[in-house]
C-alpha cells in the first residue's frame, strides 16, 4: 500500500508526462539498471552499462541519461559512486510498463503439481501448508497464505485505499483469522466514504457473516425506500414539494412553500425524516457497493517496498493472488514476500498458477 505522499508523487510523475516522454535510449538504460539490480542487488555504473546495452554508447552519454532518470525519480545513487539503483517508483514503473512476464516453465509446473496435488487424501489446510512451503522454496522468499473459514463470523471490517481505483477490504473473524481482499473502487471515491462504510458495517457486523449483513442491509434499504416514497408522496400531494426527475440515479426533492411548512409541524417532521432517509440511503448505497466489490477480486498483484504495509515490511515486495472455492467465492490469498529485487518475471506466473491449482483443489461444498 502506498501512503498519500507516495501516491501523490507517483500520480504527479505520471500526470507530468515525464514517463511518456522517455525515449528508447532512456528506456533501454533504465531497463538495464533495473535488470542488473534484480540480478545482483548492486548499483551499476556507466562503464558497465555501456557493455550491457544493445547499441554502443559512450559512458559520458550514459551518465547524461542517468542524470535525467534520477531527476524524474526513477533511479538514485546510494552513495557517492557513479553506480545507480532503481527507486521504489522506478521499480513500480518497470513492473507496470516494462516487465515481460511469460508462462511458467514445464519443470516448475510439474514441481508445483507434484508438491500440491500429489496426495489426494490430504485436508485442504494441509494443501495450503504445502503450498506455502513450496512457494518459499521455489522463490527463495517467504510463502504466505491468508484464508478464512466458510461462513466465518466476523468481528471487524476495514477498507483501506491502495490506489486511486483499488482498495483493500480487511475482514477480521471472531476466531482472530484475517482475510484481505483487493477490490476495485470508483476513481474519485472520497476516503471518507471508505471510513463511513467501515463504521456503518462495524456497528452491525459482529458475530455475523458477510452474507447475513448484506441481506439485512438490503432489506432495510428497501424498507427505507418504501418509507421515503410514502413521505415524499404526502408532501407532493400537499403541494409543498415536487420531484426533479431525469437527474440519473439520485433524484432530488425540491421543497417549496416554506412558509406553509412553518405552520405544518407534521410536514416539517416529514421533511426532516426525508433528509435523514436520503443520507441513510446514500450510506447504504456505498456500503452495498463496497460489499459487492469485496466479493469479487482480481489476479496477481505486486506490492513494492513501502506499498507493502499490509505486512509492515517496507523494503520488501509481495506478489499475491486470490484463490476461489467451487462457487467462485474468494476464500483466501496466497503469495510470496521477499526483497524488492524479487524475480518478478518468474514468480508472478508461479503464484498465478499456484492460485489456480489451489482453486481446483478447494472444497466444493
Amino acid at each position: 500500500m502506498s501512503s498519500p505522499l507516495e501516491q501523490t508523487a507517483h500520480e504527479a510523475l505520471r500526470d507530468s508526462g515525464a514517463l511518456k516522454n522517455l525515449n528508447q535510449r532512456s528506456l533501454d538504460i533504465f531497463k538495464r539498471i533495473v535488470e542488473s539490480y534484480l540480478a545482483t542487488g548492486e548499483p551499476v555504473g556507466s562503464r558497465n552499462l555501456s557493455l550491457l546495452l544493445p547499441t554502443p554508447l559512450s559512458p559520458a552519454s550514459i551518465r547524461n541519461v542517468m542524470q535525467a532518470l534520477e531527476d524524474i525519480g526513477l533511479i538514485f545513487a546510494p552513495h557517492t559512486s557513479a553506480g545507480r539503483l532503481p527507486t521504489e517508483l522506478g521499480l513500480r514503473f518497470f513492473v507496470d510498463a516494462l516487465l515481460e512476464i511469460g508462462d511458467i516453465d514445464t519443470d516448475e509446473r510439474a514441481q508445483i503439481e507434484k508438491q500440491i496435488g500429489g496426495s489426494p487424501n490430504r485436508s485442504f489446510e494441509a494443501i495450503l501448508t504445502d503450498a506455502t512451503a513450496m512457494l518459499s522454496g521455489m522463490s527463495l522468499g517467504a510463502g504466505v497464505v491468508v484464508t478464512h473459514k466458510d461462513n466465518g463470523r466476523l468481528k471487524q471490517i476495514e477498507f483501506v485505499r491502495l490506489e486511486p481505483e483499488r482498495a483493500l477490504a480487511i475482514l477480521v473473524a471472531e476466531d482472530g483469522s484475517v482475510e484481505n481482499r483487493i477490490l476495485p473502487i470508483p476513481r474519485g471515491l472520497p476516503a471518507s466514504a471508505l471510513v463511513e462504510a467501515g463504521n456503518y458495517l462495524n456497528a452491525r457486523i459482529r458475530g455475523r457473516t458477510l452474507a447475513e449483513v448484506r441481506f439485512d442491509i438490503e432489506a432495510s434499504r428497501r424498507a427505507a425506500e418504501a418509507e421515503l416514497d410514502e413521505l415524499t408522496a404526502r408532501l407532493v400531494d400537499a403541494g409543498l414539494a415536487s420531484w426533479a426527475d431525469g437527474l440519473g440515479p439520485t433524484q432530488q426533492l425540491i421543497v417549496r412553500g416554506q412558509a406553509n411548512l412553518l405552520n405544518n409541524l407534521t410536514a416539517l417532521d416529514d421533511l426532516e425524516r426525508i433528509r435523514l432517509l436520503f443520507a441513510d440511503l446514500e450510506t447504504k448505497k456505498d456500503v452495498m457497493d463496497l460489499l459487492g466489490r469485496a466479493e469479487s477480486g482480481e489476479g496477481v498483484r505486486i506490492f513494492i517496498g513501502s506499498e507493502n504495509k499490509l505486512f509492515s515490511l517496507s523494503g520488501s515486495s509481495m506478489i499475491a493472488a486470490p484463490f476461489r472455492d467451487g462457487q467462485q467465492r474468494i476464500i483466501g490469498v496466497l503469495g510470496v514476500i521477499g526483497p524488492t529485487r524479487l524475480n518478478y518475471a518468474r514468480i508472478v506466473p508461479m503464484v498465478d498458477y499456484t492460485s489456480k491449482l489451489i482453486a481446483r483443489l478447494a472444497p466444493r461444498g
